[in-house]
């Protein structure tokens, strides 16, 4: 059984936990999907970690651990064709997508088989044939890219729409308050989610914002805009569905508050000490995928040995992408110029 709730952990920061439908609400194979894609994103993050200590991967870092439900409830929500755009903790949301694990693994890595060809590391990851627009460094910089991808799909009339992510430190910056009036000028398709953890970087919500429900800021724009428990996979599917269903039917855009938890650092050069080691416990003990594996086995749509089965093809899925960035190549030193500008003969000084 989930242990209860921890009140004192859950009022420092803001997140609520992760919990068990007694009744199951979608069919066994989105539980299934759910706990596969969680898994992939954990297990690659904690390797990724790992290697990190090795100094295999070097550069900057931030891990998702804690906060996996965030994509998987959303991946299972909108359809192929839809856009995706995140900021720099961007390494789950392809994983979830169907990007291949090597070529993020490799990315990481600063191979040229990445799938930014090694030239945008942790924290510029894209996949075009995904549709996932990348991850972006600049904080609260890919809000207004978000809004643009929406533009285009409402432009093109494609009936698709542009998830937008941002960490709670994002929501401070102007530029986000002017896309959220334009948007809502323009009805745009797109749903904005601030994923919050609780701490921008490495200081809490209630020492940056006067505003600590983040999702009411969304008010101000007549934006409709709610909290939602994503430590809770089944929650994040619903608030997002129920935006996509908005957005496609020309209503506009939504703001949707994801209340979360990452178990790691803001990066891995992060030691955390922010924060109790009672209160990290407390979440871990609340996991979201341990929550999913609990609906699992005590609705009888799996035994532990397939699930152990799932693991371990993960872990082989992993161990595979680590071989992979291993033996592939660096980027050669010509490729410095290409990809800069799409008009390849752009009259730029190269000396």
């Amino acid at each position: 059984m989930l242990p209860p709730s921890n009140p004192e952990a859950e009022a420092a920061t803001g997140s609520p936990k992760a919990s068990s439908p007694a009744n199951p609400e979608f069919p066994k194979e989105t539980y299934l999907t759910w706990y596969e894609q969680m898994q992939l994103m954990r297990k690659f993050e904690e390797k990724a970690g790992q290697l990190y200590g090795q100094q295999k991967i070097k550069g900057f870092c931030h891990l998702y651990i804690g906060q996996e439900a965030c994509v998987a409830g959303a991946v299972s929500a909108l359809t192929k064709g839809d856009k995706w755009i995140t900021a720099y903790r961007d390494h789950a949301h392809p994983l979830a997508l169907g990007t291949s694990p090597n070529a993020i693994m490799a990315e990481l890595f600063a191979k040229a088989t990445g799938c930014s060809k090694g030239k945008g590391g942790s924290m510029h990851i894209f996949d075009k044939e995904v549709n996932f627009v990348g991850g972006h460094g600049i904080v609260g910089g890919q809000v207004p890219l978000g809004a643009g991808l929406a533009f285009a799909e409402k432009y093109n009339k494609t009936g698709k729409l542009c998830i937008c992510y941002m960490g709670d430190g994002a929501v401070r910056q102007g530029a986000l308050h002017e896309a959220f009036n334009m948007a809502m000028l323009w009805k745009l398709p797109v749903i904005f989610v601030v994923e919050n953890n609780g701490y921008a970087m490495g200081t809490s919500v209630q020492r940056t914002s006067n505003v600590t429900e983040l999702y009411t800021l969304g008010e101000s724009y007549d934006m409709p805009s709610e909290p939602v428990n994503a430590m809770n996979v089944e929650d994040v599917h619903n608030a997002v569905a129920r935006a996509a269903e908005r957005a496609r039917a020309g209503e506009g855009p939504t703001f949707l508050e994801f209340k979360t938890y990452r178990y790691k650092g803001h990066s891995m050069s992060d030691p955390a000490k922010y924060r109790t080691k009672e209160e990290l416990e407390d979440y871990r003990s609340r996991d979201a995928i341990e929550a999913v594996r609990h609906t699992i086995l005590t609705n009888n749509m799996a035994t532990e040995e397939d699930l152990t089965a799932i693991d371990e093809k993960i872990k082989a899925r992993v161990q595979e992408s680590v071989d992979f960035a291993e033996t592939s190549p660096y980027p050669s030193a010509d490729e410095l110029y290409k990809d800069v500008y799409v008009q390849q003969d752009y009259p730029y000084i190269r000396d």
